[in-house]
């Protein structure tokens, strides 16, 4: 296994196969017949193929660029799409459908030369065209993207106002000089635009196929259109089963390696290793029992992760949440150490702030951004019986029910079976029910603003703290829980326009935001993320992103066994 050490990296190879050697001379005996020559050659190919397994933990909810908003989605966009860059094993911005770009000296003007021999599935050529439909839809409220506006509003000139209905989507930004030179015009200078052109909200469109499928567009491999390394096969929108096929039309397909990857949902971490021990699958998490009984393995493998778990409270469905004081007490009233060390014991960390550890250092000292800013939210059962007292009083009653939405998997069930009992524990008069369903089904949930309590989670889709601090925006499409500061969002929203172009002012901004985030108890932080997994010796340069796409297909290859 090949293992790349960055600050912001843990990048190791995942992919597994069987390679067999055989001579490509004529055979000598002619007494053969044809059939058993057939079989033969079906046979030689079966076994060059090369081919590896995987798990999932849930279905994909959407193959859908401007829909997608969860981990899944974007991983198995990023290996059938490609926008105007990817990122590269070092996280670095690597070419796609762009060449290269130039930047005005303002800053607000980015032109990108796209290349000549990208196509798309179908044969049709890649195009300026074709991004400029992507992001006029990404943002147009009739489409209903949440990352749309997230991604784009406040950064590409007008997309503000496209998103609110305010001016007609071909007001934004972004036009095109000639089939192979996109123009994009911004609000204000945005350093990290370069990194935002990797994620799969910008990736483009072919608009005569998304409008010729219809509503049945990304609903199937059928109705799907690939211009990235690999296509999408044997897949529906309820599919329990996929694979990812090498793009032969890929402008860039000789540096894929592999043949095909097939994955499979499987929500049991013992069933996965048991698949794994058979040779079935070639990479599976751990749960904390299977991280006792495997971590002296030779294939156990750990790796940190910027993936940030909260619980969201929505203030909008009762008066408990929408009480500063009662999110506060359920906010303190939960054993983090405790959790992550026995509940979870794959490495993750306690996570008392929004900002993850190790993801993004301060412009002038070089400081972890979260060491400055410190632990904003400690457990503390003491303080949290007071504010929840407090809190009860404040709405007139001595008892409060809850019920707490979850995805389906095995893992978060026992998390969230010890959290609710955390507490009902230590919170006297609450009452919490358990809500599991499948992830697809909690997003939507989510998006309708249909929940009390939510374990939520998020990971970075750009190297800057704004990612995380976006969210919690009055007006953003992630917010999705009636939460309102005109003064976090003034905080925030300096640092995208009139402290654009000074990052030191920018990230004390940050900080502050933070804790005025916290101050209001807007949500509760867990636990910040590790991956403890089982992966093959034998696979190498699959990636993992600390942003983006959690891992990059592209350059997967296969090693040595020994």
């Amino acid at each position: 296994m090949k293992l790349k050490n960055w600050s912001l990296l843990l990048a190791f190879g995942l992919l597994l196969v069987v390679l067999v050697a055989c001579s490509d001379g004529e055979s000598s005996d002619t007494s053969d017949s044809s059939e058993s020559t057939d079989e033969t050659e079906n046979e030689f190919s079966e076994a060059e193929e090369k081919v590896l397994n995987f798990t999932n933990l849930e279905a994909i909810p959407t193959m859908d660029p401007s829909l997608a908003t969860d981990e899944s989605s974007f991983i198995y966009l990023a290996a059938t799409m490609e926008g105007l860059y990817r990122l590269d094993e070092d996280t670095q911005t690597s070419e796609g459908i762009a060449i290269d770009h130039s930047v005005s000296d303002d800053g607000l003007i980015w032109t990108f030369n796209l290349r000549e021999d990208a196509v798309w599935e179908n044969g049709d050529p890649v195009t300026a065209h074709d991004f400029i439909y992507a992001w006029q839809r990404a943002v147009n409220p009739e489409t209903g993207s949440e990352y749309g506006p997230y991604m784009m509003n406040g950064v590409i000139k007008n997309a503000t106002a496209v998103s609110s209905g305010e001016a007609p989507v071909e007001d934004l930004g972004v036009t095109a000089d000639g089939d192979n030179t996109l123009v994009v015009e911004l609000e204000n200078p945005t350093p990290y635009f370069e990194t935002l052109t990797t994620f799969g909200t910008f990736f483009p469109l072919n608009q005569a196929f998304v409008e010729e499928q219809g509503d049945s567009f990304a609903t199937s491999a059928d109705t799907l259109l690939a211009n990235g390394p690999y296509t999408m096969s044997s897949w529906e929108s309820t599919s329990n089963s996929w694979e990812l096929v090498r793009n032969e039309d890929y402008w860039d397909t000789e540096t894929v390696n592999m043949d095909k990857l097939t994955f499979e949902v499987v929500k049991d971490p013992q069933t996965a290793v048991d698949l794994y021990q058979s040779g079935e699958v070639d990479r599976v998490d751990l749960n904390s029992d299977l991280v006792d009984q495997y971590s002296t393995a030779d294939d156990y493998v750990v790796s940190a992760d910027t993936f940030v778990y909260f619980l969201k409270f929505n203030q909008t469905t009762t008066d408990a949440l929408a009480n500063k004081n009662i999110r506060a007490a359920i906010s303190k009233s939960f054993d983090k150490q405790a959790m992550v060390d026995t509940i979870l014991n794959n490495g993750s960390i306690v996570a008392n702030g929004l900002i993850p550890a190790d993801f993004t250092p301060m412009p002038e000292s070089g400081e972890d951004f979260r060491e400055v800013s410190g632990d904003l939210v400690s457990y503390d059962v003491d303080e949290a019986k007071a504010l929840w007292e407090k809190g009860l009083e404040e709405i007139g009653t001595d008892s409060v029910e809850l019920e707490m939405l979850v995805d389906d998997d095995e893992t978060t069930k026992i998390m969230v079976e010890y959290i609710s009992n955390q507490l009902t524990t230590n919170l006297p008069g609450l009452e919490v029910s358990l809500k599991q369903v499948p992830k697809e089904q909690r997003l939507d949930l989510d998006t309708s603003m249909d929940y009390e309590l939510q374990v939520s989670r998020w990971g970075p889709d750009f190297l800057d703290p704004f990612t995380f601090m976006n969210l919690w925006t009055t007006d953003s499409g992630n917010n999705k829980m009636g939460y309102s500061s005109e003064e976090y969002d003034t905080l925030v929203q300096d640092t995208a326009t009139t402290l654009a172009t000074d990052n030191a002012a920018r990230y004390e901004n940050f900080l502050e935001a933070e804790k005025v985030l916290f101050e209001d108890a807007a949500i509760a932080p867990i636990y910040q993320a590790s991956r403890a997994q089982l992966v093959s010796p034998r696979v190498e340069n699959v990636f993992v992103n600390p942003f983006g796409a959690t891992y990059e297909y592209k350059w997967a290859d296969v090693g040595s066994a020994e």
